[in-house]
C-alpha cells in the first residue's frame, strides 16, 4: 500500500516507523527540511519537503497513485484542507488529525465526507477517553471494552499475594473457562503465553473476561476495586480538560496549572473544577492543596518526566489511583519500572487507530497496550474467510498471535481452542507486530 503522511510531528513519525516496518510505500511530507533529514537516517521512506496546502507540493507525493492520504499536522485547518486536496488528487481515502469536537458531531461528518475528508481522528479526546476509563476502573493497569462492553480486557500487575502465581494457564482455563490470559509483559518483554506458561510476580498480565467474570480476575490477582471521588489533575492541557468534560459533574475535580490564561479557560468551562494557579513541581502546593487526600492523580502537563515524577511522588504520598500521560517513548519502559500506575500516550493511540486503514481485512478496533509490544484488533470474520473454517486449535494461528475472544451478536465469549468462528463474529486477537501480517490472510 503506498501511504502519503503530511506532517513530521510525533504522530507523523511514530506512525511513518510503524509502517514502514509493514513493508508499506511511505512518502512523509513536511515544510521542516530539518525534520524530515533526521527521520530519513533512522526509517526506510521517502521524504518531500512542501507545504501540505499546496497542490504543486501535493502532486509532488504522488499523490494521485496512493492509497491513503493521512494529515497530522499540528494544524487543524491545514488537516482538513489538505484532504479535501488530496481528494481532489485522486488520493483513495483521507484522514485528518484535528482537535475541535464539532467535527465529529454526525451532521457536520456527512458535509465534511462530501468535501473529500474521509475519516478524523482526534489524539486528545481519544487519549481522555483512556485516562477517564483508567480513573474509573481502580483495578488494571489498562481496561478496554469490546463492542461496549461484551468483552473485556484487562491489564493488571501482578504482586507476590496473588492466588493466581505459579498457577499454568493450562490450569487456569480448567478451573475458570470465562477467563483467558492473552499476553504478558514481563521485565519489558512481550509474552504470548502457550499453556505451560505461568504468571511470576511483578508480570503485567492482559486478561480477556466478560463483565460477569471480571470480578472472578480481581480475585484472583488480589486486586481490590475502591471508589474515586477527589482527583488532582496536575496541568490544564487540552487533554486533562477533555477527561473533565467526560468525566462529568460526580466527582470532585482540582487542577493545578501554572499558566494563568489555561486557568481561566478551565474555570470558566467546568464549573464543578477547583482551579489553582500554580506550579505542579511545587511540593508544598500539592501538600496545601491535599495531595494525600485525593482517591486519584492525573498528570497531564505536557512533560513526561515532569508527570512521571508527579504520580511517583503522588504513589510515594498513598495516592492510590494514578495515571500519567508520558509523550516521549523512551521513558515508557522507565515509568512501568517506577510503578506509577496507568499510562497514557496520544502518539501510540493515534498511530494505532489510524494503523487499522492500512490493513487488507474488515476491523473495528485496533488499541496498542501500553507497557506492551502488543496489538489488539478486533476483526469482522467475512464469509468464506480462512478463519471460519475450522476450530481454533486446527487453524495453524501464529504462535506470536492469540485469539482472545469473539463477539456473537449481543453476547461476548472468552475464546477456547474449540471455538468455531461464524460469518460476522467479531474476533479479538493480540499479536506481537512480528504477527501482524501474518493475520490478513485469515481475515481478508
Amino acid at each position: 500500500m503506498k501511504v502519503v503522511i503530511a506532517g513530521a510531528g510525533e504522530v507523523g513519525t511514530h506512525l511513518a516507523r510503524m509502517l514502514s516496518n509493514e513493508d508499506h510505500d511511505i512518502v512523509l511530507m513536511d515544510d521542516s527540511p530539518e525534520k524530515l533529514s533526521k527521520i530519513s537516517e533512522e526509517v526506510d521512506l521517502l521524504t518531500v519537503p512542501g507545504s501540505a496546502h499546496s497542490f504543486q507540493d501535493l502532486k509532488q507525493t504522488g499523490l494521485s497513485k496512493a492509497d491513503l492520504f493521512i494529515a497530522v499536522t499540528p494544524f487543524e485547518e491545514r488537516n482538513v484542507l489538505a484532504c479535501s486536496m488530496a481528494s481532489y488528487l485522486g488520493v483513495g481515502r483521507t484522514i485528518a488529525r484535528i482537535n475541535n469536537s464539532e467535527y465529529l458531531m454526525p451532521q457536520y461528518r456527512a458535509k465534511l465526507n462530501n468535501l473529500g475528508i474521509h475519516e478524523l481522528i482526534y489524539p486528545e479526546s481519544l487519549a481522555a477517553k483512556e485516562i477517564v476509563a483508567s480513573v474509573k476502573q481502580t483495578g488494571t493497569r489498562q481496561l478496554i471494552e469490546f463492542s461496549h462492553g461484551k468483552l473485556l480486557l484487562l491489564g493488571i500487575k501482578v504482586r507476590e499475594d496473588a492466588p493466581i502465581l505459579n498457577k499454568t494457564f493450562e490450569e487456569l482455563a480448567r478451573e475458570n473457562e470465562h477467563i483467558l490470559v492473552v499476553a504478558i509483559n514481563r521485565e519489558s518483554k512481550t509474552i504470548i503465553p502457550k499453556g505451560s506458561d505461568f504468571i511470576m510476580n511483578g508480570d503485567i498480565v492482559f486478561f480477556i473476561t466478560t463483565r460477569m467474570e471480571q470480578q472472578r480476575v480481581f480475585e484472583l490477582t488480589a486486586k481490590k476495586t475502591f471508589e474515586v471521588k477527589n482527583i488532582m489533575f496536575l496541568g490544564g492541557s487540552r487533554i486533562a480538560q477533555k477527561s473533565i468534560e467526560k468525566l462529568g459533574d460526580q466527582y470532585r475535580i482540582k487542577v493545578i496549572e501554572e499558566n494563568i490564561e489555561k486557568c481561566e479557560q478551565v474555570a470558566e468551562r467546568y464549573a464543578n473544577a477547583l482551579v489553582i494557579n500554580g506550579d505542579c513541581r511545587n511540593l508544598k502546593l500539592l501538600k496545601d492543596e491535599g495531595l494525600e487526600k485525593m482517591d486519584a492523580v492525573v498528570a497531564t502537563t505536557g512533560n513526561s518526566e515532569t508527570n512521571i515524577l508527579g504520580c511517583h511522588l503522588a504513589k510515594t504520598m498513598g495516592v492510590r489511583r494514578t495515571v500519567a500521560e508520558v509523550e516521549n517513548l523512551a521513558f515508557m519502559g522507565l515509568s512501568e519500572s517506577m510503578n506509577i500506575g496507568s499510562i497514557v500516550n496520544k502518539k501510540l493511540i493515534a498511530a494505532s487507530y489510524i494503523y487499522r486503514f492500512t490493513l487488507n481485512a474488515a476491523i473495528s478496533k485496533v488499541k496498542c497496550l501500553t507497557a506492551s509490544d502488543a496489538e489488539v484488533f478486533e476483526f469482522i470474520a467475512k464469509a468464506d474467510a480462512k478463519i471460519t473454517q475450522k476450530p481454533i486449535r486446527d487453524l495453524g494461528f501464529p504462535d506470536e498471535a492469540k485469539i482472545g475472544g469473539i463477539i456473537r451478536g449481543e453476547n461476548g465469549y472468552v475464546a477456547n481452542g474449540d471455538t468455531q468462528i461464524q460469518e460476522g463474529d467479531k474476533v479479538v486477537v493480540f499479536t506481537l507486530p512480528s504477527g501482524i501480517k501474518k493475520l490478513e490472510k485469515f481475515f481478508k
